[in-house]
């Protein structure tokens, strides 16, 4: 995300919390007190946010001191200490819980992702998200998949052709639908790849045969078939395993030769990670 998005959306953010003023520490605090804050982790993870979490303050206010104690993509534990921040309290305040959403969100996908990529140790599979974000966070909770040790599968509908059930469905069949797609490259010269969704052993073999894509889906596959498919395949194309693969079988789907495994519950099934911005 470029920085002047990044800036849009924490200033939009900050608006949606504060509308026209923050009147607790309006009423409560006088103005210009001064003051100190950390964010103290109270549970084991991947610390994410950090660098989102400093843009927050500077966007707010310009005048608060941000200083880092613990880096993104760092293992932590329940009382390490991430940063200080001192200022203006009225500001300290104002950002605390923008900060806080942010991080916590962010820490759970990196720490649920690192789990995930753990599993796949000694393998050459990587481990991707998917489209399931929430609207409007996808930049955030992508980078934390990232900082958690996983792979972007794509940003959205415009960076990958991607002809799944439904497209392919509406299209015809997978010839039609790997045709027309080649037509429209061709014709309208967008630099992308193609990949096309299998849901049985019967169409990797048909999309084989037709050739012209960069990579195949092995939806909902057990491990069987999983390990059917890329013998067939035979590295011709890159080759990745989706629907409903977990902690407990990823290993068995990755040891089958496949190249990725998407999983979209690393960015729409994840628990926070708990940590609080104190005063001290």
């Amino acid at each position: 995300m470029a920085d002047n998005d990044l800036k849009e959306f924490i200033l939009r953010s900050l608006w949606e919390d504060t509308g026209d003023g923050d009147h607790s520490s309006l009423a409560s605090i006088a103005s210009g007190t001064s003051g100190k804050a950390r964010l103290i982790i109270k549970q084991a993870g991947v610390l994410a946010g950090v660098r989102i979490a400093r843009e927050v303050f500077k966007n707010a206010d310009p005048g608060l001191d941000f200083k880092l104690l613990i880096s993104d993509g760092t293992k932590v534990k329940y009382g390490d200490i991430a940063f200080h921040v001192s200022g203006s309290v009225h500001s300290i305040l104002r950002t605390e819980r923008l900060v806080l959403n942010i991080m916590q969100r962010m820490s759970g996908i990196a720490t649920g992702t690192n789990e995930y990529a753990e599993k796949l140790k000694g393998l050459k599979t990587k481990i991707l998200d998917t489209r399931k974000t929430s609207p409007g966070l996808r930049f955030l909770e992508k980078e934390a998949v990232r900082i958690g040790g996983g792979m972007n599968h794509r940003m959205g509908l415009y960076d990958m052709i991607m002809l799944k059930d439904n497209h392919i469905d509406y299209a015809g069949g997978i010839e039609n639908a790997i045709k027309s797609t080649k037509k429209y490259l061709l014709e309208n010269k967008p630099d992308l790849k193609i990949e096309i969704e299998a849901r049985t052993v019967a169409d990797v073999e048909k999309i084989i045969s037709i050739g012209g894509v960069n990579r195949i889906m092995l939806d909902n596959f057990s491990v069987q078939d999983t390990l059917i498919a890329v013998k067939l395949i035979n590295g011709r194309y890159e080759t990745e395993s989706s629907g409903g693969i977990t902690l407990e079988t990823i290993r068995s789907y990755a040891e089958c030769g496949v190249d990725f495994i998407s999983v979209g519950a690393l960015t729409h099934h994840i628990r926070s990670l708990d940590m609080s911005l104190k005063a001290f």
